[in-house]
């Protein structure tokens, strides 16, 4: 029998959220978490049964939940939801498309979602509460940090780094053992040939 899951979210990420988690057919989903004025609507049929304020009481049937709120300017929702889930004592599982590949030699961090054709490959280390979007690409010894979103396409070569609270944007380039720091935007199909300080904004186009 497969263990429920509650979702925290229900917006464009959380479809492509439950596409990935039903592909997996590792949980069942109970329901949707989101705002007062949401409750009872469905989201690719599934109910938003609560707000935040219903997650204590949610725990007592449920012990998995999991972040499905999207991110690209900020972060803070994402984090703050994720640190709520674990004040309560959720359980926030890796979710892992079966049509994406991560190498056994990874390390992947709890409550982070690698979508549908992504490629995690050789000692790559990646941080709790991210996002790994469709068709991304990190090769070996990719370092990324805690609640980043490293959106679709994307391609980050050899020894690349990435900090916290960043966004790497869909189709960016980022050449092999570039330093990205935290709280860092790289703009839609960017080529990033340098190191970028905490705090940057980049945008390269070709």
């Amino acid at each position: 029998m497969k263990e429920k899951i509650l979702l925290i979210g229900a917006g464009g990420h959380t479809r492509s959220c439950i596409d990935v988690i039903e592909s997996e057919d590792r949980f069942s989903i109970l329901g949707l978490i989101a705002s007062s004025e949401e409750i009872g609507q469905t989201v690719l049929g599934y109910e938003v049964i609560g707000t935040d304020n219903d997650l204590g009481r949610f725990r007592k049937e449920c012990k998995n939940a999991f972040v499905t709120v999207g991110q690209i300017l900020n972060p803070e929702p994402r984090r703050k939801i994720f640190e709520l889930l674990k004040s309560l004592g959720f359980e926030i599982p890796l979710i892992v498309s079966p049509i994406a590949y991560v190498s056994k030699h990874s390390k992947i961090g709890e409550g982070t979602i690698i979508m549908h054709h992504s490629m995690v490959n050789s000692n790559v280390q990646v941080g709790n509460n991210c996002i790994i979007n469709s068709r991304v690409l990190l090769e070996h010894d990719v370092k990324i940090g805690n609640h980043t979103h490293i959106s679709t396409g994307a391609l980050l070569n050899g020894e690349v780094s990435v900090g916290d609270f960043s966004f790497i944007g869909s189709g960016s380039v980022v050449r092999e053992t570039v330093r990205i720091g935290s709280n860092c935007i790289v703009a839609m199909s960017s080529k990033v040939f340098r190191d970028l300080p905490d705090h940057s904004t980049y945008k390269i186009l070709t």
